[in-house]
This record gives C-alpha cells, sequence and structure tokens, in this order.
C-alpha cells in the first residue's frame, strides 16, 4: 500500500509522452516543476495535482517551467490562474512563477488578461530564482549533517527540541521529535548514506526535511500478518508514524538523492491520521 504517490510523474496519453517533474531543495522552501509535451485536459488534471501536493510542503516559491509545453490556443491559462489562487490561500502564502517564451501564445494571452499583478512571468527558471529567492523572507530554519548511524535519530530529536524552544513550538514538539526520528531512521535504514536534515518553521507549523543520496523514493509497505511461530516484522512502522503524525509528506527528487519531508501541526485534540 503506497500512501504517498511518486513525485515524478511520466504520464502518457494518445501515444504522446508528458512528463511532469518535481524537485525541490533541502529545505523545501524553492521547489521547481517542469512540464513537457503537448497540453492536454488530463495533463492539465495532473499539473494541478501536483501543485496541490507540493503547496502541502509550505514551500515559499514554486517555480514552472513550461517552455516545454505546446499550447498554441493558451488553453492552460485555467490551471495557472487557480494555482496562483490556491498558493496565495495557502498558509503560509506561497509565491508561484510561471517560465515561459514571452512571444508563445499563453504569455501573450496573460498579458492581455493582466495575470502579471499577480502571477510572477519569467523567460526561465533561473532568472525566476534570482528575483524571487533573493527577496523572498529568510524562515527560521535549522540544518544538520548526519552520519547513516545509529545514533542520528537521538541527534535530530535533540536538535528538533531545541528549535521548538526557540521558536515556541511546544504544541508541536512531541510530534515532531517522532516524525523526524522516523524519517531519520529510515533513511539510516534503507538509504545508507550521508544525510542533510532541516527543520524550518513555516507560521505555526513545522516542516521537517531529511536529504540524502539514494534516489528510491519510499513508500508504505503492507504490514505481514502475525504467524504462529514466527518472529513479529516490525518493518513499515515508521512511515505510518509519519503519516500519523503529520498533516502531510511525501518525496522529492533532488540532485543526486532525495528529500522526505513532512508538514506537523498542533492537531488542537484532533486524534491523529491513520
Amino acid at each position: 500500500m503506497e500512501e504517498n504517490p511518486p513525485y515524478l510523474f511520466v504520464p502518457a496519453f494518445d501515444g504522446v509522452r508528458a512528463p511532469v517533474a518535481v524537485t525541490a531543495d533541502v529545505d523545501g522552501a524553492v521547489i521547481d516543476i517542469t512540464v513537457h509535451g503537448a497540453w492536454h485536459p488530463r495533463l492539465g488534471a495532473t499539473v494541478a495535482l501536483e501543485i496541490g501536493r507540493c503547496l502541502a510542503e509550505s514551500p515559499t516559491t514554486i517555480v514552472i517551467d513550461v517552455t516545454g509545453v505546446t499550447d498554441p490556443e493558451a488553453d492552460s491559462v485555467p490551471v495557472w490562474l487557480s494555482a496562483t489562487q490556491a498558493a496565495a490561500a495557502a498558509d503560509p502564502p506561497a509565491r508561484l512563477a510561471l517560465c515561459l517564451p514571452a512571444e508563445s501564445a499563453l504569455a501573450t494571452r496573460l498579458d492581455r488578461i493582466g495575470a502579471q499583478r499577480y502571477l510572477s512571468l519569467f523567460g526561465s527558471p533561473a532568472a525566476a530564482r534570482a528575483a524571487l529567492t533573493g527577496s523572498r523572507p529568510l524562515a527560521d530554519v535549522a540544518r544538520l549533517r548526519l552520519p547513516p548511524s545509529p545514533g542520528s535519530p537521538s541527534a535530530a530529536r535533540n536538535l528538533l527540541g531545541g528549535a521548538c524552544e526557540a521558536w515556541n513550538l511546544g504544541a508541536v514538539l512531541h510530534p515532531g521529535r517522532a516524525v523526524l526520528s522516523e524519517l531519520v531512521a529510515n533513511a539510516v535504514e534503507h538509504a545508507r548514506t550521508e544525510m542533510e536534515v532541516s527543520i524550518s518553521r513555516r507560521g505555526s507549523a513545522l516542516h521537517l526535511a531529511v536529504r540524502d543520496r539514494n534516489p528510491s523514493l519510499p513508500r508504505i509497505i503492507r504490514l505481514r500478518p502475525v504467524e504462529p511461530g514466527r518472529p513479529l516484522d516490525e518493518r513499515g512502522h515508521g512511515l505510518r508514524v509519519v503519516h500519523a503524525d503529520s498533516v502531510a509528506w511525501g518525496a522529492i527528487p533532488s540532485i543526486g538523492g532525495k528529500v522526505v519531508w513532512a508538514t506537523v501541526r498542533d492537531r488542537a485534540g484532533r486524534r491523529r491520521r491513520w
């Protein structure tokens, strides 16, 4: 049972492959979405779904590169306008940037309807990053580089405890410690590489991220039934804890590996997710 869908889509329809690729920086503050292929309603649905998943990560900026998209009638405009509204309504709000050729039909239509007032348009992802990431407010963040050793989960929990105390986020201390501990333990057991732990304050929530050097994305596995005379298989419990104690989590490819992330908020008496 896979609770977290893969964050790299390569859908196919009408014989045309139209990939949507998502990558993030180590803090999850800036997420890049690259879209290729002929625009089609099913591609639009996939893009909208991916943007929604990325917003769950509480990024400050989402850079969407559509320079490889064929959209002669500018049919994709509703998707970009809806995404901009969703980003503005996120908690905390995120900024959306669309990268496209200035001479394209999409750019012409967006200019005609005055979309530049609330949607940032750029010619390339590099230009978008230079303009947006340099001006965004720096979030409170704590980072730690850890080896793939048994003591790393404890070190990560201590880092989170100090961050919650400094940021006065005691309400998310215990679920945050549980989630981060499992993310790090999962990296120790499965990635077996050096990792970078990042804890960011996003309003009253915590964004937790662990970057390792193994590109394989994690998934929740089915728990094996208890069999008489056989030892209990504990595998698969870690990510279930992450799912239960976070409001959202996932995995995003990064250069040379992946980032596994989770967002933790005060449950205010609500039950854990199962």
